[in-house]
């Protein structure tokens, strides 16, 4: 089955990127055993080590993979896209909600009433229409590196993908269909709207002309009065693209063996984004509610069947104010999310006449509703989905946590990176938790290069083990000059990880394509890729994501790994704002204990950083002091 299929390829951006190096072999090697030695037993790591030193030895299995990379290198614009795509979404059998659908969690809305929030949701599509325009046009600004490295150009191709992409669930492995002519007559000029768990196509382009808001406005009153009509309502087809992904396959093998149900699945599949009108939840509007309801709705008793998970794109308008946009992570990263959602969010604020001026409203044809056929084996399998995503609501465990002690500019003007700090910060947190670190993942862009997606920067390192341990160590006093050094080296390490890892150096993408290369060639496994070492430094007990914004949002995701925590987080100048996730039914975590961790780290991280201040002031003061001349009394 294919991983992509482009459709016409277009003309590209007039900037040539460099390809994604393949890494030397022994670098890769050589950071692997740094990365884990202090991860495991004296005894394991000795095994591990021969290991890998046999896979690296001249002559050896891994020569023989690199020496395929390279050559597949050449041969690709990207060697490891489509092996990262499978690998990290497609392969995956995993329910997309909580598991790997993130969710941007919009500002609390106000609305007065019903009209009101329609009219919220008539200027969040209008704004989605000029978004897609501005993409269209290819009059997106080419974006800059920022942070490490700053000023080199990005490839801008995940854009390209934001309301052209359909996930399909497989039996084995999904597909992500990318239609690229943007321009061709069989792009869509539809969306569909869910409403009551009902779907809806609106039509956005009427006689060749893109609706208003207020047209639009009008649309949407007239699918709320369809979705209230009590006798017309079909059962919640949407829950089933909650489910996992072969369930949900078989399930859709099913409904298109009905040509009602294939009629409807194509104007699903061909939209350019989903809009979910919610009822209101009933719940308190709390960040952690919010947050929550965006990432799975509610449940089947509340808004989990009004969504069509395999879409990008689906901006969620609640009735009581909770809005946000849910997306398959498939197509793109968070950076092309909170671009999108931040260019929305200033159209909304910044559009409120704009239905004043609207001059007539055309006689529209009212949207249609999408019909479904139901057999009893569907009507089996939605019960059981139902049931399914309730168990994942109720196991999902989210504390939204707003530190205000400080912000990113208090740790610049430590000679820090507010990145690099907060990773500090997460081991701390998961260290005064269970007395250990492990294999943690933090994406890191490899946009420099032609289609980069991610690789991963293993922050726990060595170098922030040895601080830990001096924050927390009750048998041994250590003094704060100590500590800052092990802080400072630990901010280093992480540093020059990140760095490693945006320029393509890092381990992850280049053992996967080691791994999959020796797949390739029906080769035997290779015994470095079945070590218990290598297993459980790909099971990522710690998630994390710096996603920051500029306008008042916050993003958010579920665990891994069931025993995991998910920790996303966006710094501000004086505030960050932190969305830890986990599972109820893992008795080792604890969404609140790890913020609780998290708090306390952070505020001792900030006193060492004081008194370190304090201590240097107090060293200059007393040698400007020696060197000034006495005066004599006389």
């Amino acid at each position: 089955m294919p991983i992509l299929q482009k459709e016409t390829p277009r003309d590209r951006d007039n900037q040539v990127l460099p390809k994604v190096p393949v890494p030397p072999l022994k670098q890769t090697l050589d950071t692997y055993l740094r990365c884990v030695q202090h991860l495991v037993k004296e005894e394991q790591f000795k095994r591990t080590k021969a290991m890998v030193e046999k896979f690296g030895a001249p002559g050896g299995v891994g020569e023989l993979l690199q020496k395929k990379l390279l050559e597949r290198r050449d041969k690709t614009t990207n060697w490891v896209y489509d092996y990262w795509l499978e690998d990290m979404y497609l392969n995956n059998r995993l329910a997309l909600p909580v598991n790997s659908s993130p969710v941007m969690v919009f500002p609390k809305q106000t609305f007065r009433d019903q009209k009101d929030a329609l009219r919220f949701a008539a200027q969040l599509i209008r704004g989605v229409l000029d978004y897609k325009g501005l993409i269209d046009e290819r009059a997106l600004p080419v974006e800059s590196a920022r942070g490490q490295l700053a000023g080199t150009p990005l490839c801008m191709e995940q854009y390209y993908r934001l309301f052209t992409s359909y996930r399909y669930p497989g039996l084995k492995t999904d597909t992500l269909k990318v239609q690229m002519s943007a321009a061709s007559s069989s792009a869509p000029e539809h969306i569909i709207v869910a409403c009551k768990n009902q779907f809806f196509v609106l039509d956005v382009v009427a006689n060749g002309k893109q609706l208003s808001e207020m047209e639009i406005l009008s649309q949407l009153e007239k699918i709320m009065k369809m979705a209230e009509n009590a006798e017309e309502r079909l059962p919640p087809f949407g829950i089933l693209t909650s489910d996992g992904r072969t369930e949900w396959a078989q399930a859709r093998d099913a409904l298109t063996k009905d040509q009602t149900n294939r009629d409807s699945l194509a104007l699903i599949e061909n939209c350019l984004c989903v809009v979910c009108l919610d009822e209101p939840s009933g719940l308190v509007q709390s960040d952690t509610n919010r947050a929550l309801l965006m990432l799975h709705g509610g449940g089947r008793e509340k808004n989990g069947a009004n969504r069509w998970y395999d879409k990008s794109m689906q901006f969620v308008v609640g009735m009581d104010g909770t809005c946000g946009v849910v997306c398959d992570h498939s197509p793109f990263e968070g950076i092309v999310l909170v671009q999108c959602s931040e260019y929305l969010m200033k159209y909304v604020t910044g559009s409120p006449y704009k239905m004043a001026r609207a001059f007539s409203i055309r006689e529209l044809p009212p949207p249609r509703r999408l019909l479904w056929k139901l057999s009893p084996q569907i009507q089996g399998v939605l019960a059981a989905s139902g049931d399914r995503l309730q168990r994942l609501v109720n196991n999902l465990d989210m504390d939204v946590f707003k530190f205000t002690a400080y912000g990113k500019e208090f740790i610049k003007k430590q000679n820090m990176s507010p990145d690099a700090l907060i990773q500090v910060s997460l081991q701390l947190a998961f260290y005064k938790c269970r007395g250990r670190l492990v294999s943690t993942y933090e994406s890191a862009s490899i946009r420099r290069f032609q289609e980069g997606r991610v690789d991963n920067i293993r922050s726990a390192t060595p170098e922030v083990l040895a601080f830990v341990k001096s924050m927390t160590d009750e048998r041994v006093t250590f003094s704060d000059s100590e500590k800052m050094k092990r802080l400072r080296d630990a901010i280093k390490a992480q540093t020059n990880y990140t760095i490693a890892a945006i320029t393509g150096m890092a381990i992850d993408n280049h053992f996967l394509g080691l791994l999959r290369i020796s797949r390739e060639m029906n080769m035997e496994k290779p015994e470095i890729f079945c070590d218990e070492t290598y297993v459980a430094s790909n099971h990522f007990i710690l998630s994390t994501s710096q996603v920051p914004t500029t306008v008042e949002m916050f993003c958010c995701y579920g665990p891994v790994v069931p025993n995991g925590y998910g920790a996303c987080y966006n710094p501000q100048s004086d505030h960050i704002i932190f969305c830890v996730s986990s599972f109820w039914e893992n008795t080792e975590t604890s969404s609140a204990v790890f913020v609780k961790a998290l708090n306390e780290g952070l505020l001792e991280i900030r006193d060492l950083c004081n008194r370190g201040s304090a201590a240097a002031a107090k060293l200059v003061e007393s040698s400007q002091g020696a060197a000034r001349p006495h005066k004599s009394g006389k």
